[in-house]
């Protein structure tokens, strides 16, 4: 790993990181909303309909470490479907590091269902040693509850003025509520254009992979239009091999 953003305070070679140089340039203040998506040269998010299928090198070590870092992984429903998501893997020394932060051992995975129609028989709630959360629509959170919490999960309730819908500001509420407040988005990207509208987006990392994948409509943010471009300002670059790790803060961070 070396980085590349930013510079070192003496011009020279580009500075290898190790784990803790790594983790201390992807710190993870509380009260920060960050995204993680991989995406190609191209912009595709996706081969064959899952993120797995693109090749970043570096990309696996980072996500690991954006996963310790944070209190809690946030996915919505379909990322948790297809990506088939069961709980974080960890380790004694991970475990030791994330205690030595003051953080629980385990981050949860925390899954945006407006309808709640989860499988509870999936690996997001058999393979895992923290019970997820499952944030849901008001209308939708009773049958949750009666589905999914034999399963182990806390079923909430983060409707706003519509009780048919989520809304990101009380998702967003309802972790920070549970002290939640590091929190890590992995998608997908309805997920990520719906926080991003709301202004809830305090930070983007990127991992472009060397590879052109052609075709397809996909990115990494999808719903509706915002109502202008949105800025980024570039706080870190990370290259390995041919891989490139872009971090961003946004307006609102």
């Amino acid at each position: 790993m070396r980085r590349i953003w930013p510079p070192a305070r003496v011009p020279g070679p580009d500075v290898e990181l190790d784990r803790d140089a790594l983790a201390a340039l992807y710190a993870h203040p509380e009260g920060c909303v960050r995204v993680n998506f991989v995406a190609s040269a191209d912009g595709a998010v996706a081969v064959g309909g899952l993120s797995g299928g693109l090749e970043a090198p570096g990309d696996a070590q980072v996500f690991g470490l954006l996963r310790e870092l944070a209190d809690v992984v946030l996915a919505g429903a379909g990322t948790v479907r297809a990506e088939g998501y069961r709980g974080a893997r960890t380790s004694a020394a991970r475990e030791a590091r994330r205690r030595a932060r003051g953080q629980a051992a385990v981050p949860p995975i925390a899954v945006v269902s407006t309808r709640g129609d989860l499988d509870p028989g999936a690996a997001l709630f058999t393979d895992t040693t923290v019970a997820p959360l499952v944030l849901t629509a008001a209308d939708a959170a009773d049958d949750a509850r009666r589905r999914l919490g034999p399963a182990g999960a806390e079923v909430v309730a983060v409707s706003a003025s519509d009780p048919a819908a989520t809304d990101p500001h009380a998702v967003v509420q309802a972790l920070a509520d549970r002290g939640l407040t590091r929190v890590l988005c992995e998608g997908g990207p309805v997920l990520f254009g719906s926080l991003l509208a709301a202004g809830c987006v305090d930070e983007l990392c990127l991992s472009l992979a060397p590879q052109l994948v052609g075709g397809g409509p996909e990115r990494i943010v999808a719903g509706p239009g915002l109502d202008g471009p949105r800025p980024l300002r570039l706080a870190s670059v990370v290259a390995h091999d041919d891989g490139l790790m872009l971090r961003y803060r946004t307006g609102a961070g």
